[in-house]
C-alpha cells in the first residue's frame, strides 16, 4: 500500500558507533572538512574502495555509498523534477541497466544501518528507474515495481553553488533559504541531481549533531578519513564560513537549516547547480 505522507517513512537516525569500521570517519564524509583530509587513498583500502563489477560468477555489487557500479546508466535528466515518489525495497532487489535488461547491481534494504529509500525518476510499465547512492556520480538503474514500499515526499533541496545558498522547498513553496559553505576550488561540491541517503548522529563530539549523507561523492577525493568520499549536508559551529567555498566537498549549513533539513524524508531529491 502506498504511503502518501512522507513523514511516515521508516526513517531512523543512526548512531555512528553502530556503523561499519570506516563509517566513523564517514561521518564527516567525503569532504565535509573540519579536519585535514587523509589524501586520496588506495581504492583497496578497507571500507573505502569500489566494489568489483560482475564477473563470471554472476555476482554483482550492492548499490551502496561504498560501491562502484560500472554498468549503471547515467541519470538521463539531472535537472528534472519528479512527483516526489520514493521507494523502499522490502528485500534485496536486482538493479538492471534497462527494463528487463542486464543486472548490474543489487539494491539492499538498508543503507548505513538505516532503511534504503531512493527516488523514482522515471517509470516504464512495471519498472521504476531510481537514483543509486554509488559511484559513478549520477548512477541510476531500473528495478521492478513489485514488492516495493512507496511514499511521496513533498520536500526538495536546492543548492546553488554560484550564490552559495541552500533552499528548502515543500510542495514547491520555499520553506527556508540560507547561506552555506561549499567545496573549495580543489575539492568542489559535485553538481547534479542526488538525494538524501541517511541520517547519522555522531557517537563522538563533532562539529555537527546530525549528518545527512547524500547519494553522491567527491570528484577529486577517492576517500576521506578512510571513508568512500561521500558528500553530506551538515552543520558547522563557525558562522564565518557561510557564503564561502572552503569545504572538502560537503555543504555546511547553519543550525536552523540543519534542524529543518533533519525533517526531510530519506530519498528526497537534492539538486546541486553550478
Amino acid at each position: 500500500m502506498a504511503t502518501t505522507i512522507a513523514r511516515r517513512h521508516s526513517r531512523r537516525t543512526v548512531t555512528a558507533a553502530g556503523l561499519l569500521p570506516a563509517a566513523a570517519a564517514v561521518l564527516l564524509l567525503g569532504g565535509c572538512g573540519g579536519s585535514t583530509p587523509h589524501g586520496t587513498a588506495s581504492a583497496g583500502e578497507k571500507g573505502a574502495g569500489p566494489a568489483a563489477p560482475a564477473g563470471k560468477s554472476g555476482k554483482v555489487p550492492e548499490a551502496t555509498t561504498f560501491s562502484t557500479i560500472p554498468g549503471a546508466p547515467a541519470d538521463a535528466t539531472p535537472d528534472g523534477a519528479t512527483d516526489g515518489l520514493v521507494v523502499h525495497p522490502t528485500r534485496p532487489t536486482p538493479v538492471l541497466d534497462r527494463p528487463g535488461g542486464r543486472r548490474v547491481a543489487t539494491l539492499p534494504t538498508t543503507q548505513l544501518s538505516g532503511p534504503t529509500w531512493v527516488p523514482v525518476v522515471e517509470s516504464s510499465g512495471g519498472w521504476r528507474r531510481v537514483l543509486l547512492p554509488s559511484r559513478p556520480n549520477q548512477a541510476s538503474g531500473w528495478i521492478s515495481g513489485a514488492g516495493l514500499r512507496t511514499a511521496h515526499t513533498p520536500y526538495t533541496v536546492r543548492v546553488d553553488l554560484a550564490s552559495r545558498r541552500l533552499t528548502l522547498l515543500k510542495s514547491g513553496r520555499q520553506a527556508g533559504r540560507w547561506k552555506v559553505a561549499i567545496g573549495g576550488a580543489k575539492t568542489p561540491t559535485p553538481p547534479g541531481r542526488t538525494f538524501v541517503l541517511a541520517t547519522l548522529a555522531p557517537a563522538k563530539k563533532t562539529p555537527s549533531p546530525i549528518v545527512l549523507p547524500l547519494g553522491t561523492h567527491s570528484a577529486t577525493l577517492d576517500t576521506f578519513g578512510g571513508g568512500p568520499g561521500t558528500v553530506a549536508l551538515h552543520g558547522w559551529p563557525d558562522a564565518s564560513v557561510f557564503g564561502k567555498a572552503v569545504t572538502h566537498g560537503c555543504v555546511r549549513v547553519p543550525a536552523d537549516a540543519l534542524k529543518a533539513l533533519s525533517r526531510v524524508p530519506l530519498g528526497s531529491l537534492v539538486f546541486v547547480t553550478a
